[in-house]
């Protein structure tokens, strides 16, 4: 099964700002930069409570027909999705995973703040594709948190848009990862070696 994250963020790296407002994304002028058929490869959508509580004040169902599992260890109220098909899970990302994949996903779309971060730290994402909308927030909802381990990223693909989007899309593991104690060992083993000098 294949996790992808598609998101947007400030150029100083939030999803949105402390109140989970989503109002600077519309920075610039927003040609359409690939997420529609993006979000036309998925087969499900996997989001936490927080990015499912903001999906409701749209107005419209944001994620369509598309499944949505909402991550939540405490009990929700879906009565309010008009026309969309959601469901709850709690569990670990890999428990979370192994129970979309016995049910026949195939590709699933990871979104909101807290959620990527778990699934990223968990070794579960396949694919990063993030745009950077030109504008500095200062504070807000940050990408990424702490790992346990460095995570190698091979670069794929980066494209800039007439209107200042700049979108950079990764593989994620594709590269050797190594421990915070692997790293220090290592860097801890390796000396500068210099030539013997000469006296004149």
């Amino acid at each position: 099964m294949k996790l992808s994250v598609f998101c947007g963020v400030s150029v100083d790296g939030f999803l949105a700002r402390p109140n989970n407002a989503l109002d600077f994304l519309r920075t610039g002028e927003q040609e359409p930069h690939g997420f529609e058929e993006f979000y036309g490869s998925v087969d499900v959508v996997v989001i936490g409570r927080k990015t499912f509580e903001v999906a409701l004040t749209f107005g419209k169902w944001f994620y369509g027909k598309k499944p949505v599992t909402v991550l939540s260890s405490r009990p929700l109220d879906f009565s309010s999705v008009k026309g969309g098909v959601v469901e709850q899970m709690s569990g670990k990302p890999e428990e979370i995973v192994t129970q979309l994949k016995a049910r026949g996903f195939k590709h699933a779309y990871i979104d909101g703040g807290i959620t990527i971060q778990r699934f990223l730290a968990a070794g579960l994402i396949d694919r990063l594709v993030i745009t950077r909308v030109p504008v500095l927030i200062g504070e807000g909802i940050p990408l990424f948190g702490p790992v346990p381990r460095d995570i190698g990223l091979r670069h794929v693909a980066t494209r800039s848009y007439r209107g200042g989007l700049v979108q950079s899309e990764y593989e994620v593991g594709a590269l050797r990862t190594r421990t915070r104690k692997q790293r220090t060992l290592a860097s801890r083993t390796k000396r500068p070696t210099g030539g013997k000098r000469q006296s004149n």
